[in-house]
């Protein structure tokens, strides 16, 4: 789903979170280093085109996205102030939506599976009312750019690092990996 902003108190109303589902090469449609790459083209085509085809995201109820295991129900839009659900924050704005029309088959069973447990974890968190905005295809970079020993591309002196060349998932491991990278080139003659 769309991961977005959290300001410095991490005092909004809504959580910033996103859910992952892990996929495999083998998942891909298209086989070789990219099939990747064009996978996710064609998620992020399709969500575009069901938020609108105007930069707004698709989104969903997790009452309606769990209810569609079961035969489906349509789309609860909230109005403003209503029942005091969340309202989605998403910038610039949601278009509803079901998500199993951009989601792959194998994600949206992962997520259906997955909704429940986190709702019993963290109460709330996965409450009827509650928005799915999709998606976010990527945690890191689709392609790794390969280092050797030393932590430099085939190409010498040239440093690879963080969630671009494809060795974090975050900000955290993204600046704990440039670090390594800064130290590496330190040592080097």
């Amino acid at each position: 789903m769309t991961n977005g902003m959290s300001r410095y108190s991490r005092g909004q109303d809504n959580a910033n979170s996103a859910l992952l589902v892990g996929v495999d090469p083998d998942d891909f449609p298209e086989p070789g280093p990219l099939g990747g790459v064009s996978w996710q083209r064609g998620i992020e085509r399709q969500a575009y085109c069901l938020g609108g085809g105007n930069y707004r995201a698709p989104a969903e109820r997790i009452g309606s996205f769990l209810g569609a295991a079961s035969g489906g129900c349509p789309p609860v839009p909230l109005q403003p102030g209503s029942s005091g659900d969340p309202q989605p924050t998403y910038r610039p704005g949601v278009t509803w939506c079901h998500l199993a029309d951009c989601l792959p088959a194998l994600v949206h069973r992962a997520l259906q599976e997955a909704l429940p447990l986190l709702g019993r974890r963290f109460p709330g968190f996965a409450a009827p009312g509650s928005v799915l905005t999709g998606v976010e295809t990527r945690s890191s970079s689709a392609v790794r750019i390969c280092r050797d020993e030393q932590l430099q591309a085939a190409l010498s002196g040239l440093y690879p690092c963080g969630e671009g060349a494809g060795y974090a998932g975050g900000i955290m491991s993204a600046a704990a990996d440039g670090l390594r990278c800064a130290e590496a080139v330190l040592l080097q003659d």
